[in-house]
């Protein structure tokens, strides 16, 4: 719901305040208890309450396909590790940057959301939220190329700042140029982040997983933590070494005990399948079969990926096939199911391309023990984000 700024006396008459329903706020306080320190929870808190207002009005009175950037089940991981939220409207995508202070001469944005090239936002919205009474208030906006090239950037606290009178304070500029220059330039060029190799990432996660480490995003070279949390396998990976969680991808460990319950939350299950008569015959054994399985919607249908462990010798081959969830439905011409190493670089027979429509996709591969694998699908599903699955 909308407030009438000019009710408050400190808010201009451009500000946009915008109520937080209670049933929010109740949700928020329920949500925000898996993070390290009472610093990442209250931030959480936070970014929760701004979300929750701002999405809604987003979804109301600007378009209803609005939706959270990568996921709404990644924003933990996020969160636990810097300030702010992603939103997709389309092809454009603004970043949320919450904030209690009652100084708004400046506005200071992480430089994680402007210097990641995966994170970089088209606009980026300053926000005030006041828990106690019950709203936010967006008080000015500006694009990631004011950012960049305008802003002063702060290495003690890694933040680019503007003055209050070098952004734009009333957001209602930002749907009108929407509508009338939705080509317009809106972000700077900015330099690609250096890959990190699996073993750079796996000794940074063991370092900054420490939750004694209340700020981790200072603590190593920038270049290096960027690296490390643009790939949302190891993002969440170092989430849950900081929260003290046993390892939650582990595929072996799916099939012996279950799906971990994080993997859950994203949607993964298992499946004993029971061999028939037919297919049993001469095999040495009738004992059920596990699957995995995703349902993954994508371009406004819905399908499933499966990974199935087969039998070759003395060798585990495994099967990640795609199909289209629907009984008789095919995959369109041009999705391609691809498998990535761990650190995201391609290999032999990587990958399985629809030139036409086909009933559907898969790709197999040996896998030695304790090996990483990261998959995509093009287009992307829905909510993506990169998962690196232990085998």
């Amino acid at each position: 719901m909308t407030i009438d700024a000019t009710v408050f006396t400190f808010a201009s008459s451009t500000d946009l305040v915008l109520e937080i329903p209670i049933i929010l706020q109740n949700q928020a306080d329920l949500e925000n208890q898996a993070f390290s320190n009472p610093n990442s929870r209250y931030q959480a808190y936070i970014n929760q309450l701004c979300l929750g207002a701002i999405l809604l009005w987003l979804q109301e009175d600007w378009t209803p396909q609005t939706k959270v950037w990568p996921a709404t089940t990644a924003l933990p991981s996020f969160w636990e590790l810097v300030n702010g939220i992603a939103l997709t409207l389309e092809a454009t995508r603004l970043v949320l940057i919450p904030s209690e202070a009652i100084d708004l001469s400046e506005f200071r944005v992480p430089q994680e959301w402007v210097d990641i090239p995966s994170w970089v936002g088209d606009h980026y919205l300053a926000v005030q939220v006041e828990p106690d009474e019950g709203y936010v208030r967006i008080w000015g906006y500006c694009n990631h190329e004011k950012l960049k090239t305008q802003g002063i950037y702060d290495a003690s606290d890694r933040t680019y700042s503007l003055d209050a009178t070098d952004i734009i304070n009333d957001i209602s500029v930002l749907a009108l140029a929407r509508q009338l220059c939705p080509e317009e330039p809106t972000r700077s060029p900015i330099e690609e982040i250096p890959n990190l190799s699996p073993q750079q990432a796996q000794n940074l996660i063991a370092r900054l997983g420490n939750p004694e480490i209340l700020t981790p995003r200072q603590e190593i070279p920038f270049q290096l933590w960027a690296g490390l949390i643009q790939h949302g396998g190891w993002r969440q990976n170092l989430y849950q070494r900081r929260l003290g969680l046993p390892e939650q991808w582990s595929v072996i460990q799916w099939l012996q005990s279950g799906v971990s319950q994080v993997a859950e939350a994203v949607g993964w299950r298992s499946f004993d399948l029971q061999l028939s008569a037919a297919e049993a015959r001469g095999a040495e054994d009738t004992q059920p079969s596990t699957i995995l399985s995703r349902r993954l919607a994508i371009a406004g249908q819905i399908y499933e990926m499966i990974i199935t462990p087969q039998k070759n010798q003395d060798t585990t081959i495994w099967r990640f096939e795609l199909r289209n969830a629907a009984v008789g439905a095919a995959i369109p011409g041009g999705f391609k199911l691809r498998l990535l190493t761990e650190d995201l670089q391609p290999f032999p027979n990587n990958e399985d391309v629809a030139t036409t429509a086909v009933e559907q996709l898969y790709v197999e591969v040996a896998l030695e023990a304790g090996e990483g694998i990261v998959w995509e699908i093009q287009p992307f599903p829905d909510n993506y984000d990169w998962e690196i699955l232990k085998f």
